[in-house]
């Protein structure tokens, strides 16, 4: 299966001279927490609400810094006619939780997220990149906690053990 069947096709765009409560208002306004920098029509960074906050609020910038001032220059993406597992694995690789999504002349034409990757019943995939982006790495940008059966609801296990596939996620034992 092609990323190209599971993206959204919808994404909001942002330009690197805008600031950053524009990029949190756009944030809001569609529920999202990433949005890819554009400068015509090619895409240049992207900036998350993590970026905001930490390379934005915490270092004393106002909600009139402008997004350049944040963002993240070097952008990991996909291409639409990518497979799904190759993607799911980069993702995991990578420690990213969405990417954008390029056609093959370059230009931006959707979204994944592990989400995305959720509701089309792929939860074993998705398990795989929450396991693999949540791996303890010293200070880095899309650092998150590791996923241990004492931090995590049963709910998450339950829910990936009645998934029909023959990959298994098992809590880790002894992380933190």
């Amino acid at each position: 299966m092609e990323i190209s069947q599971v993206m959204s096709r919808d994404v909001e765009t942002i330009t690197a001279d805008q600031t950053l409560q524009n990029a949190a208002a756009t944030m809001r306004l569609f529920d999202v927490g990433v949005l890819p920098v554009e400068e015509g029509n090619k895409l240049i960074g992207i900036v998350t609400e993590r970026d905001i906050a930490i390379r934005g609020i915490a270092d004393g910038m106002g909600p009139d810094a402008k997004v350049r001032d944040v963002m993240t220059y070097e952008v990991k993406y996909c291409f639409e006619d990518e497979d799904i597992g190759h993607v799911v694995e980069n993702m995991a690789q990578s420690q990213v939780r969405c990417l954008p999504v390029m056609n093959r002349d370059r230009r931006l034409v959707g979204t994944v997220s592990i989400s995305d990757l959720a509701i089309q019943a792929l939860l074993a995939k998705t398990g795989s990149v929450l396991q693999g982006i949540s791996l303890p790495g010293g200070r880095r940008h899309n650092q998150s906690r590791t996923v241990t059966a004492s931090n995590q609801p049963p709910t998450f296990y339950a829910i990936l053990a009645e998934f029909p596939c023959g990959d298994t996620i098992t809590p880790q034992s002894g992380a933190g």
